[in-house]
């Protein structure tokens, strides 16, 4: 894929999901079994981001790749993209959550097209960054690639571990995470209110 596509995907990757979290507000209808399964899966999703930036720092809210070194600790011992597995824990939370009372067929398709969304996005721009992450790191990146997967967390960590747990970053790298969390369970309330 172009280069300069993926960079524009990556710099705009926040505006792209916001169009599921737009569909699930607009057309979803919650109940109180759905919000009981999905809001649990939508807050374990924020507590793996969380745990995952602790480690990562603020670098991840920026418009271009970047990374002062290569971490390969805390959850990135077990997959190599824990931040993405959390918003995508966290997305099918809140579209289960919000789709409780739709018809199947509609629930059905808000939440599979919210998470194909996702899915496609990520697809865009994990090979940018890990494009980055190559050139930057060389042989430890592929070396971390060889015993690390990208998306299915593995059940044991890496052995090669480095980098460290740093959570007073949490509050400043999370801010607009935590602002949208809370957006979208005032939302979930509002709807569940009218429904």
């Amino acid at each position: 894929m172009n280069d300069q596509l993926q960079a524009v995907v990556f710099k705009n990757r926040g505006a792209a999901l916001a169009v599921p979290a737009l569909l699930l507000l607009i057309f979803g209808k919650p109940n109180a079994f759905g919000v009981s399964i999905g809001l649990p899966l939508a807050f374990a999703g924020e507590l793996l981001r969380c745990w995952a930036v602790g480690y990562s720092g603020v670098t991840t809210r920026g418009n271009a790749v970047t990374a002062p070194e290569l971490v390969t600790a805390g959850p990135y011992a077990y997959v190599r993209n824990p931040l993405y597995v959390g918003n995508f824990i966290t997305a099918a939370g809140f579209a289960i959550a919000f789709t409780g009372a739709n018809y199947l067929a509609g629930r059905i398709a808000l939440i599979a097209g919210s998470l194909s969304v996702m899915a496609a996005v990520y697809a865009i721009i994990i090979p940018h960054e890990e494009k980055f992450l190559r050139a930057r790191f060389g042989e430890a990146f592929v070396r971390y690639c060889e015993s690390v997967p990208p998306i299915v967390p593995q059940l044991e960590p890496t052995e090669a571990q480095q980098g460290t747990w740093k959570p007073g970053v949490i509050a400043q790298a999370e801010s607009k995470t935590f602002i949208t969390f809370g957006v979208m369970l005032a939302a979930l309330a509002v709807k569940a209110l009218l429904v």
